[in-house]
């Protein structure tokens, strides 16, 4: 059975990039990439994750029909994870809540960077929410639109390290705060010390265990 990637926002090649980061971080697992077309053209806080919710369910709803291994939200904001869960016949994972995950198998400290200051209190909620409050300490945006990570990743890119700059000493891991960041990754990790995680990578791994339910 596949494992079922929505994207709660109405950008294809924000799916199409996840999709191809799921494949290659994963290789022996079936992925799918859906789009939720109705949704807002990106999430950038409460207000756009609010209007993304009842469109995602549909999608949810539909995909937990195909008997999926599980269902990723492709959104770190955990894009109405909880209600997700709630209908879906299969595990559901967000993309945030694995990166906490993972951190949470990690020694130190950890701090996001995410794209848009008005991500930053959704995604602090969600670490208290799912109790992760003790290793990751800070939440700080790179005040970057989430687009540009597709539009112009190599500014993305210097916006991000510039952030990571930013961060305290004693930080050991950073989690990138949004599915987009796929896009620069990689040259991310070669700048920075600390370890990075990014949460499409994370969820894909983690639907490994989903296997064996």
């Amino acid at each position: 059975m596949p494992v079922i990637m929505i994207n709660p926002n109405s950008t294809e090649a924000m799916t199409e990039s996840a999709l191809e980061a799921a494949r290659l971080s994963v290789p022996d697992l079936e992925f799918e990439g859906w789009t939720s077309t109705a949704g807002p053209v990106v999430i950038e806080g409460a207000k756009d994750g609010a209007l993304a919710i009842p469109p995602l369910l549909e999608l949810v709803r539909k995909a937990s029909e195909k008997d999926p291994t599980a269902i990723i939200i492709a959104c770190f904001d955990d894009t109405g994870l909880a209600q997700a869960q709630e209908v879906a016949k299969c595990p559901v994972i967000g993309i945030g809540q694995a990166s906490f995950i993972f951190a949470a198998l990690m020694s130190g400290q950890t701090a996001i960077i995410t794209t848009v200051a008005e991500a930053v209190p959704v995604i602090s909620a969600n670490i208290l929410d799912q109790g992760h409050a003790k290793h990751i300490s800070l939440v700080e945006a790179a005040h970057v639109p989430v687009l540009t990570l597709s539009n112009d990743p190599s500014l993305a890119l210097e916006k991000f390290v510039h952030a990571a700059n930013q961060l305290p000493d004693d930080t050991r891991n950073i989690i990138l705060g949004c599915s987009g960041v796929v896009s620069i990754r990689d040259d991310f990790a070669k700048r920075v010390a600390p370890n990075v995680i990014d949460g499409v990578t994370a969820a894909a791994r983690l639907c490994r265990a989903f296997e064996t339910l």
